[in-house]
C-alpha cells in the first residue's frame, strides 16, 4: 500500500485554537511557577515515546495535544511494516527534542481507537493538534517522507496553534511531571464563566464575560481571542450560508454582503477566501464602506492570530490596497 500523505493548508479549527492558546497560557504559567520553586518543568526523553489504550486515549493523547502535537502509530505486533516504521519513529521522537510527542496504539488491544481513526490498514500514523485529528501517512514511508511530514506538521502546530512543544530534559527522572499546576488567576473564574456559555451554546454570556475581563484588563490576550471568536460566531448564527454566498457572488460592491460572506469563510476554515475578499473590498471601496471592510479585517485578524503567517502576508496585502 502506498503512503497517503496529508496535506495540512487550512487546519484551522476556531475552539481548538482557543483550546491551544489557553493550554500555551497556563503551560508558560506553570513553567514559570516551576522555575520559581526550583523545578525544571521538563520531561525526560523516556517520555517522548508512549503506549496508549482505550483507557488512556483522552488523557495522554486529547489533552496532551493542546499542548504538543501527538503523533499516533497504530501497530500490531504480526505486521512486519509496523517493526520497521516503529523504531524510525521512536528515533525521531528524541531526535526532534519534544516537538511531538509519541503514541503508540495496539490495534489488536485496541479496536475501537481504530475504527473512530478510520484505521483500514496498518502501518497507519495519524497526529492530534488540539483536539484535531489529521491522517499523516499510511503503509511504508521512508525516513525522509516521514521527516518531511513531521516538519510540516510541528511547524503548522507552532505556527497556527501555538504550540510549541515539550520541554526535555536528559536528567529529568522518567514518568515525572512536566510542571505543578499554576494557580489560579484573577481573571479565571470569569474565562471559566466564558468557557462554560460557550458549551451551552450561550454566546452571548460568553461575550459579556470576555467582556468583563478586558473592562480591567485590555490587553488580556486570551480574552481578546475568545471575544473575537465568540462574536463571530454571533455573526453567523443566523445566517443562510447558501443566501449569503449567493448575494456576495451577486453583488461584489455590496460591502455588507461582502463581509457577511467573509465571516463564513473564516468559520470554515478558508482563512485566505476570508482575507482576500476583505481585502479586494477595501481596494475597490472609499469612505465608510472601507472602514467597515478595514476593521472587520483587523477583528477577523485577532481570531486567527498575529502570529499566523497568512495574518502577516495579509497585512502586507492590506497596507498596499489602502496606500
Amino acid at each position: 500500500m502506498q503512503p497517503r500523505n496529508m496535506s495540512m493548508s487550512g487546519v484551522v479549527d476556531l475552539a481548538a485554537v482557543k483550546a491551544a492558546q489557553e493550554a500555551k497560557a497556563k503551560a508558560e504559567q506553570a513553567r514559570a511557577q516551576a522555575a520559581r520553586e526550583g523545578g525544571t518543568g521538563a520531561v525526560s526523553p523516556a517520555d517522548l515515546v508512549i503506549d496508549v489504550d482505550e483507557a488512556t486515549f483522552e488523557r495522554d493523547i486529547l489533552q496532551r495535544s493542546a499542548e504538543v502535537p501527538v503523533v499516533i502509530d497504530f501497530w500490531a505486533e504480526w505486521c512486519q511494516p509496523c517493526k520497521q516504521l516503529s523504531p524510525v519513529l521512536e528515533r525521531l521522537a528524541v531526535e526532534y527534542n519534544g516537538r511531538f510527542l509519541l503514541a503508540k496504539i495496539d490495534v489488536d488491544a485496541n479496536q475501537l481507537l481504530m475504527q473512530q481513526f478510520g484505521v483500514q490498514g496498518i502501518p497507519a500514523v495519524f497526529a492530534v493538534v488540539a483536539g484535531q485529528a489529521l491522517p499523516l501517512f499510511q503503509g511504508a514511508a521512508g525516513e525522509a517522507q516521514i521527516r518531511q511530514t513531521l516538519d510540516q506538521l510541528v511547524e503548522v502546530a507552532e505556527q497556527r496553534f501555538g504550540l510549541t512543544g515539550l520541554t526535555v530534559d536528559p536528567d529529568a527522572q522518567p514518568g515525572a511531571e512536566a510542571a505543578p499546576q499554576p494557580q489560579a488567576g484573577p481573571y479565571d473564574a470569569l474565562l471559566n464563566a466564558a468557557a462554560q456559555a460557550l458549551d451551552a451554546g450561550d454566546l452571548g454570556g460568553a461575550i459579556q464575560a470576555y467582556r468583563n475581563v478586558l473592562a480591567d484588563d485590555p490587553a488580556h490576550p486570551e480574552a481578546k481571542l475568545g471575544l473575537g471568536q465568540a462574536e463571530l460566531l454571533q455573526r453567523v448564527q443566523s445566517l443562510d450560508p447558501q443566501k449569503v454566498r449567493q448575494e456576495a457572488a451577486e453583488k461584489p460592491a455590496d460591502v455588507a454582503a461582502q463581509i457577511a460572506a467573509a465571516d463564513l469563510d473564516l468559520v470554515g476554515g478558508h482563512v485566505e477566501d476570508a482575507f482576500g475578499r476583505l481585502i479586494e473590498t477595501v481596494r475597490r471601496t472609499a469612505g465608510e464602506d472601507r472602514d467597515a471592510a478595514r476593521l472587520r479585517l483587523l477583528e477577523l485578524f485577532e481570531v486567527v492570530g498575529a502570529e499566523d503567517p497568512r495574518v502577516t502576508g495579509a497585512r502586507r496585502a492590506l497596507a498596499r490596497a489602502l496606500f
